[in-house]
Formats: C-alpha cells, sequence, structure tokens
C-alpha cells in the first residue's frame, strides 16, 4: 500500500488567513483562542490540513491491511454547526473527564462543542494533553 492515501493532508494555506475569514465573531474568537491552546499544549506549529482543518503535529500509522499513511496529532475545525476538535487517541480511557466537561458529543475521535463557553476549558486542556501524549507514545511522530 502507498502512503498518504489520506483525502485530508497538510497545505501551504494559511491559518490565520483561514480564521480571518469565519464569519461567526463568537467562532472566530474560539478558533483564535483553540488556536493558541493546541499550539501551547502541543509544542507545534498549526497547519492547515485539507481546506477547513487546523493541525498541530503529525503521527504516522500502519494498520494491519498494510494502509498507512500521516495524520494530524491534535487539531479543531470551526465547522457550521461546530467545533470538532480532534483527539486522535479516542474517548475510552476519559470517562470521567468527559462527564466534567460540559456540553459536548463525541464521535471516534471528534469531539463536538458549540462554542468554547460551553465547556471547562481545563478540562479540555487536559484531554488534549493527554490524548497527545498518547498518541506521541504509540505512534512514530513525524
Amino acid at each position: 500500500m502507498t502512503m498518504n492515501q489520506n483525502k485530508t493532508v497538510p497545505t501551504d494555506a494559511s491559518v490565520i488567513d483561514f480564521i480571518i475569514n469565519i464569519d461567526n465573531p463568537t467562532k472566530k474568537a474560539d478558533a483564535h483562542t483553540l488556536l493558541t491552546l493546541m499550539a501551547e499544549l502541543s509544542g507545534e506549529t498549526a497547519t492547515m490540513w485539507g481546506s477547513s482543518i487546523i493541525g498541530f503535529g503529525q503521527y504516522h500509522y500502519k494498520y494491519d491491511s498494510g494502509r498507512e499513511g500521516d495524520f494530524l496529532l491534535t487539531g479543531f475545525s470551526p465547522r457550521k454547526q461546530n467545533f470538532s476538535l480532534y483527539i486522535m487517541s479516542g474517548f475510552s480511557q476519559y470517562d470521567e473527564l468527559l462527564a466534567q466537561l460540559g456540553k459536548h458529543k463525541t464521535g471516534k475521535s471528534c469531539l463536538y462543542i458549540n462554542k468554547l463557553a460551553d465547556v471547562d476549558i481545563e478540562v479540555l486542556k487536559q484531554l488534549i494533553s493527554l490524548s497527545l501524549d498518547y498518541m506521541r507514545e504509540r505512534y512514530s511522530t513525524v
């Protein structure tokens, strides 16, 4: 199998230009906050992944099927309906933190929140940090 079969790959697009063009003022302010928060927690520079995901760092994965590639360690996307935060380690080990987080929904590795005011920022920081630690221990980072 070839590497990087992902449709979502890093681009040279400007993260700041992307955030500046967010119409909703609350979403724009929250995106700036998440940009700073994730950069600090990850120690990585923000990169656009595809046209709408702001990612921090990369890891290399290889499935038993032979498929392999690189993807972001953490990141977010300010979607129209809500923010998608990429907690790549998943959520099974974070039940206690999720119970303290505030208003949210989860997918396999996505945390969905409407706005940062709906969640406890300190709990969110813990989730992101724990996920980064897990991913860096489990996978080789790029």
